[in-house]
């Protein structure tokens, strides 16, 4: 069963109903009522049990021809009816690395293809994939790599954490990444999945709508959260790009952004279009709570769960863009830890503009947090 939506009951699969209709039908057959020890009764409650089951495979398959309720293989067979045909596979982190050589040499220097850098740990692998040289006279070349293992573990590298050279080449002296790795993304899931699916719809058109720029920049990677497209003047397109750890966008996302929405067969001839930053709207959180006498849970307990619930809301306030700073929400979430009551001296409600008017859009990004324990106290 897909956790997207429940499951349509095309049929019925309730085993009373359908042994109440077998046992009706074969007392029609035999001509008098069925009582609990009678042979008949028996085969009748057998025969519900096999046809419930039965009932139970014909729901599911008839619910795994809807995207909404599909999952796994069946969900990538209907891929084919949308615009998005085969689901986001594993994608491959890269960064800019500076190699460099001990002096300057009178003819090029060949950085083979498949030269590979890695972090001092050793545990992942980057590598070029063509050959590059360092021109005469020069000393350094900015080259591309790609980590050897697709999925999202191999970004986050800040620039110099990448300065292991393990294959040496001539004259090599030093190398070290200059951007941050980005760009790896573990295979869509099916909740992913199907989102893109919906939101590709829109690439149909080519007058470059909305949603078509926004669906073009989501598909790039599994770990981008939300996208905005606007229109700061005419003919001018801006798109905003918010990653799932509430991260704005590093250049190596930004560039394949541009690179997907730019492409002849997206990007309508009069456009012009940007990967901008949005703008971050910060925030403290500063909460004092108090645990009620009777409680069964201990302090710890319940400091464990409010951590966990600022956590969460925390999470929450930047999973999309133009999502209100709302201490309504935090206090609801705080309230199903078990304390008694909150004080919350911040954040204050504030208004976070969600681009649709053009302007940057926003995004709520948590400064500081003060969590205090007020006690216990009676009801």
């Amino acid at each position: 069963m897909s956790s997207r939506n429940p499951d349509y009951q095309f049929i019925v699969t309730d085993a009373g109903i359908l042994t109440d209709d077998l046992e009706k039908l074969f007392e029609q057959i035999v001509g008098h009522a069925l009582h609990a020890a009678d042979p008949e009764t028996l085969i009748a409650r057998w025969g519900a049990a096999a046809y419930v089951q039965l009932c139970a495979l014909i729901n599911y398959a008839a619910n795994q021809n809807i995207p909404s309720r599909a999952e796994g293989t069946n969900l990538d067979a209907l891929g084919e009816l949308f615009y998005l045909h085969e689901r986001p596979g594993d994608k491959y982190s890269h960064c800019t690395m500076r190699f460099t050589i001990s002096q300057a040499q009178p003819g090029a220097i060949l950085i083979p293809g498949g030269t590979r850098v890695s972090n001092d740990e050793k545990t992942i692998a980057w590598a070029t994939e063509d050959d590059y040289y360092i021109p005469a006279g020069e000393t350094t070349a900015e080259l591309p790599v790609y980590c050897q293992t697709a999925g999202a573990s191999s970004n986050g590298y800040a620039p110099g954490a990448i300065k292991t050279c393990v294959d040496i080449f001539d004259y090599y002296l030093k190398c070290e990444n200059i951007t941050e790795t980005d760009g790896g993304a573990d295979a869509a899931t099916d909740d992913e999945f199907y989102e893109l699916l919906r939101a590709s719809e829109d690439a149909w058109s080519t007058a470059g709508p909305k949603g078509a720029y926004e669906y073009h920049a989501m598909q790039v990677s599994t770990e981008i959260q939300d996208v905005v497209a606007n229109t700061p003047q005419p003919g001018h397109v801006a798109l905003y790009v918010l990653m799932k750890d509430g991260k704005l966008a590093g250049e190596e996302i930004k560039n394949a952004v541009l690179a997907a929405c730019s492409a002849e067969d997206v990007r309508p001839l009069t456009d012009f279009v940007e990967v901008a930053d949005p703008e971050e709207v910060e925030y403290d959180i500063d909460i004092t709570y108090y645990i009620p006498n009777d409680s069964t849970k201990s302090s710890a307990e319940i400091q464990n769960a409010v951590e966990v619930a600022v956590e969460s809301f925390t999470q929450w306030q930047y999973a999309n863009f133009g999502r209100d700073i709302n201490p309504s929400k935090l206090i609801a979430m705080l309230m199903e830890t078990g304390i008694k009551r909150v004080e919350v001296a911040s954040p204050e409600f504030t208004k976070v503009n969600d681009g649709s008017d053009g302007q940057k859009p926003q995004v709520a990004k948590c400064k500081t947090r003060s969590i205090k324990s007020g006690g216990r106290e009676s009801e």
